[in-house]
């Protein structure tokens, strides 16, 4: 299982430090990516497995988390049993968004894999604050790939402190700035997916052969 590449469930400390909303996320050099992956077993069952995941070696966690799909996802690429393909839903939860790179590389692998459904929160955006950022197309690559991207709110932290962290019967609390900061995201996070009036002039100018 990925889940046992790292520890099962992260630390108290770790999570906060790493998964915190705040504006100026200084000494977050790694990305965290805990994960769920769903599948089908039969009408009334599901499959379930979760973990996580951190930088390794200069991989970036994206990348990483693809490299063990063929554990996680047995029969994804038709292997099965009986030779057919499984259909899988994914979730992250994600400190950073993706980069530019590795939102190109994961639009191309979802292109050729379409029995995988995936869906990405994060929790901070990752170079996005330029309106011409590679890391802001690649977010918008991501979305017309089918990927849904999300900013994380306080009941997906909940979620992942229910999840993902060793919390010792100790309740998710809140830090200050959570709720601001998760607003603030998503205005940004809508604003670089929503296509500008620009884009649908230049679409409509295509359509015409102008």
């Amino acid at each position: 299982m990925i889940s046992k590449l790292d520890s099962v469930l992260m630390t108290q400390r770790k999570f906060i430090f790493h998964y915190k909303n705040v504006r100026w996320a200084r000494g977050r050099h790694e990305t965290y990516l805990c994960f769920v992956v769903k599948r089908r077993t039969g009408p009334d069952s599901l499959s379930f497995d979760f973990g996580h995941l951190r930088n390794r070696s200069g991989c970036h966690v994206e990348l990483l988390f693809l490299r063990h799909l063929g554990a996680l996802c047995p029969g994804l690429w038709g292997s099965s049993v009986d030779g057919a393909r499984m259909c899988y839903a994914v979730t992250w939860f994600c400190s950073w968004s993706p980069c530019s790179k590795c939102a190109e590389q994961l639009a191309h692998f979802l292109s050729q894999t379409p029995n995988l459904r995936l869906r990405i929160f994060v929790s901070r955006l990752y170079f996005c604050d330029e309106e011409d950022s590679q890391e802001r197309e690649g977010l918008r690559h991501l979305k017309r790939a089918g990927v849904q991207i999300s900013v994380m709110t306080y009941k997906d932290y909940f979620y992942c402190w229910q999840t993902f962290v060793a919390r010792r019967e100790r309740s998710f609390k809140a830090w200050d700035g959570l709720h601001e900061n998760s607003v603030r995201l998503v205005r940004k996070l809508n604003q670089i997916l929503q296509p500008s009036e620009t884009e649908d002039l230049r679409d409509g100018f295509a359509l015409l052969g102008l």
